[in-house]
């Protein structure tokens, strides 16, 4: 995602949305289906700080928020909804968290950018422009 001479921007991941991904992860590990998504999050959870739900502050980028990311090159912006793999419908902007973009979002806060590549192998870098909802904020820490 990072290019070697770039700061990564600190992740904040609430303890429930940690326990599920890395749930997630060993399932789709075991299943020996390894791939270059599944490592990129992997290394995200790995550097996030793990915070209680009630103590993520409400411009983060957690699991079912919905955002507005802004390509910094274009300045298009985009509305999407963090989701688990199995609710990804990129029809209606739900990103799977193993996407790459939804890698890269997740655990950001308002006003962060960060780079994540795509498929043709170029690279955009986006910036969160408003988390729009977030469960957490809105007491839905069930989803």
């Amino acid at each position: 995602m990072a290019t070697s001479a770039e700061i990564l921007p600190p992740l904040i991941i609430s303890r429930f949305d940690f326990e599920r991904l890395e749930r997630l992860l060993d399932r789709l590990e075991r299943s020996g289906k390894p791939s270059a998504n599944l490592e990129l999050l992997r290394a995200e959870l790995d550097r996030a700080e793990i915070v209680e739900p009630e103590d993520v502050p409400p411009d983060v980028v957690t699991m079912n928020s919905r955002v507005r990311v802004a390509d910094e090159v274009t300045g298009e912006v985009t509305e999407l909804q963090l989701v688990f793999p199995a609710a990804a419908d990129p029809d209606r902007g739900a990103v799977s968290v193993l996407a790459p973009v939804g890698s890269a979002l997740l655990g950001l806060r308002k006003g962060a950018s960060i780079e994540w590549p795509l498929p043709d192998g170029r690279a955009r870098r986006i910036r969160v422009v408003e988390v729009s909802y977030q469960p957490e904020a809105a007491g839905d820490t069930h989803l």
